[in-house]
C-alpha cells in the first residue's frame, strides 16, 4: 500500500476519526482539521454513556430507523453493519453490551472514555492533528490527493455551495418542542405509555412545552414541517369502557378516579375546565364524553423547537450528490462527504453513530480500493 497517498480529513468528529482509522491502518497519511478538540461531540452522547450503535443486525431494518436517508443507506450499511462496528470497536479496545431496549453502550459506560481509546489508536497509527478551521476547500483539494469532508450538521456548507452542491436546509432533529399551551404547571411530570399519532412511548412536560424521546422521534419524522402543526395524544391507550368504571366507582370524585391512570397534575389540568371533586354518580353523559375527549384525544399545537437543545439536524448535502458505494460527491472527483453533513438522520437509540461509522467505512474503503 502506498504512503504517498495524502487524505485530508475537515472535521474531526465521529465520522471523521473513524474514517481516519480506516485509512491510516492502511498506510495512508492522514491530516486532521478541526477548529476544536477532536471528538469533542462525541461526550454527550448516550447521556454521557455514548451510545455506540443498536442491536439491529438486518441491514434494511437498521435503515428503516432514519426519516432521511433509508434507502441510501441500504448499500452503506450492506457493506458496514451493526456486527462490524462492535468488531471495529473491539479491536481498539472497547467491549460493548447491548441494554434489554437494544442500545449498545461501552462496558465503561463513559463517551470519555471511548474518545480517549479512539484518539490513542489514532495517535499510535501516526494521524497528524490540526487545530485550525478551514475556510477554503480549493487550497486543500490542490494540497492532497483526495479530501473528505466530516464536518457535522452545523457547518461545512460554505465549501460546497460554491461548486454549486445543492444543500438542504438543515433543521433541528431529536429536539424538544415548544407548545402553544403552557405547561409551566406541569413541567417535570412524566406521562407514560402514551401514544402521540400513532406512536407509543413517554411524554415530559417542561417550561418549554414537551419533550422525552418520543417527541425527538416526532421532531425527526416532522423536522420539515411547518409551524404550527398539532399533535393528538392519547394519554391512556388502554383505558376503555370508561362508563363502566364510572359505574364501578360512583361515589368516588372523578380526579381519584383517573388518578389512578395519571400523574395528579395532569389529571388536575385535563378537569380544570370542570369539578375535579365531581362524584362520579354526578356525571352525567355530555361531561364523560369531555372528559373521554380529554384523555384520548388531548391537542397540542406546536409552533416550534427549543433552540440548542437538539441532538442532531435534518438536512445537508442533497443525497443525490452522494454514490452511495463510495461517498464521493458526482461534481467533485476525490472530494466525499460523510457523517451529519449528510441529508441522513436517524431516532435516537444509537442510529446516528452508526451513519457516522459506516459512512466512514465505506469512504476509506473507496479511497484504499483506488490505490490498490
Amino acid at each position: 500500500m502506498s504512503s504517498k497517498c495524502n487524505v485530508a480529513i475537515i472535521g474531526a468528529g465521529a465520522s471523521g476519526c473513524i474514517c481516519a482509522y480506516h485509512l491510516l491502518k492502511s498506510n495512508f497519511k492522514v491530516t486532521l482539521f478541526d477548529k476544536n478538540l477532536p471528538l469533542r461531540t462525541l461526550l454527550p452522547t448516550g447521556g454521557g454513556r455514548c451510545n455506540l450503535a443498536h442491536s439491529e443486525y438486518d441491514f434494511k431494518e437498521l435503515a428503516k430507523n432514519y426519516p432521511r436517508g433509508e434507502k441510501f443507506l441500504y448499500s452503506v450499511f450492506s457493506k458496514f453493519s451493526t456486527a462490524d462496528t462492535l468488531k471495529m470497536f473491539e479491536d481498539i479496545g472497547i467491549k460493548t453490551y447491548t441494554q434489554d431496549d437494544g442500545r449498545i453502550f461501552p462496558i465503561s459506560d463513559s463517551s470519555k472514555d471511548v474518545q480517549e481509546k479512539i484518539l490513542k489508536e489514532l495517535r499510535q497509527l501516526g494521524v497528524k492533528f490540526v487545530q485550525k478551521e478551514i475556510f477554503d476547500l480549493e487550497s486543500i483539494r490542490s494540497e492532497f490527493d483526495y479530501t473528505v469532508v466530516a464536518t457535522g450538521g452545523h457547518s461545512g456548507y460554505q465549501y460546497l455551495k460554491q461548486y454549486n452542491i445543492n444543500i438542504i436546509n438543515p433543521r433541528p432533529s431529536l429536539v424538544g418542542l415548544n407548545t402553544k399551551e403552557d405547561f409551566k404547571k406541569l413541567s417535570g411530570t412524566v406521562v407514560k405509555n402514551i401514544v402521540i399519532d400513532g406512536l407509543c412511548g413517554d411524554l415530559l412536560f417542561t417550561h418549554f412545552g414537551v419533550s422525552a424521546p418520543l417527541i425527538y422521534k416526532i421532531s425527526s419524522i416532522k423536522a420539515f414541517d411547518n409551524f404550527p402543526y398539532s399533535l393528538t395524544v392519547d394519554f391512556c391507550p388502554n383505558l376503555n369502557n370508561f362508563q363502566n368504571i364510572l359505574n364501578q366507582n360512583s361515589k368516588k370524585e372523578i380526579k381519584n378516579i383517573l388518578s389512578e391512570y395519571l400523574p395528579q397534575k395532569v389529571v388536575k389540568y385535563l378537569l380544570s375546565d370542570i369539578n375535579e371533586t365531581m362524584p362520579a354518580y354526578k356525571i352525567d353523559g355530555k361531561m364523560r364524553d369531555f372528559i373521554i375527549d380529554k384523555i384520548h384525544s388531548f391537542r397540542i399545537t406546536i409552533i416550534g423547537t427549543n433552540k440548542g437543545e437538539e441532538t442532531v439536524t435534518a438536512g445537508g448535502v442533497d443525497l443525490k450528490e452522494i454514490n452511495p458505494k463510495t461517498m464521493e460527491l458526482k461534481r467533485l472527483p476525490n472530494v466525499f462527504c460523510i457523517g451529519e453533513i449528510l441529508n441522513i438522520d436517524g431516532f435516537c437509540g444509537g442510529f446516528n453513530l452508526q451513519n457516522a461509522w459506516s459512512t466512514a467505512f465505506v469512504c476509506a474503503e473507496s479511497i484504499i480500493e483506488r490505490v490498490e
